[in-house]
């Protein structure tokens, strides 16, 4: 016995279902699937979660400078006319440096992360706007499971579906 499921699929086909299943648990916090289905994206999702709790509070946090435009109230650049040594006149971008700290990853939670990146797609909301599904997982989902020691989604039984009375689960993050 192999140690995953093949679903009646070609593999490219049930890579990207499940990918794409696991995507949309990690997301919305619940999926109505097939109960082969979800306990193929249970098992995926259990090893993504502790991942992320393991490498949750591994980086540094590091001051970086950014040059950017000024900016008018009316949002366009500011320029300045400046001379040229060959005595050329021409407009240059006032810029204004400012300083921000921002996380730097480590190496072990880089890793962490490429792994994660390579399991998931990224995903849009209602609005259309991007999400960053690795920074989800890390920010939002590994500090909810800190003190848990696994166990973090949950299989409830909805009954057969109507058709082909394939059984349909609702598989859950607890």
């Amino acid at each position: 016995m192999s140690g995953y499921r093949q679903l009646s699929r070609p593999s490219d086909q049930r890579k990207a279902l499940l990918k794409q299943q696991l995507t949309s648990l990690l997301v919305n916090g619940e999926l109505k699937t097939t109960k082969t289905r979800a306990l193929e994206v249970q098992k995926m999702a259990e090893k993504i979660i502790t991942l992320a709790v393991r490498e949750q509070d591994n980086f540094d946090e590091v001051e970086v400078k950014k040059s950017a435009a000024k900016l008018d109230g009316k949002g366009r650049k500011i320029l300045q006319t400046a001379t040229s040594k060959a005595g050329n006149k021409y407009d240059k971008v006032e810029r204004e440096i400012t300083t921000e700290t921002v996380k730097k990853d480590r190496p072990s939670r880089l890793a962490a992360r490429r792994q994660i990146i390579a399991q998931i797609y990224e995903f849009k909301d209602e609005n259309g706007e991007r999400i960053n599904t690795a920074n989800h997982v890390f920010d939002e989902l590994a500090p909810r499971y800190r003190d848990r020691k696994g166990g973090y989604t949950r299989i409830i039984r909805l009954g057969q579906r109507r058709g082909d009375a394939a059984e349909m689960v609702l598989l859950q993050l607890v």
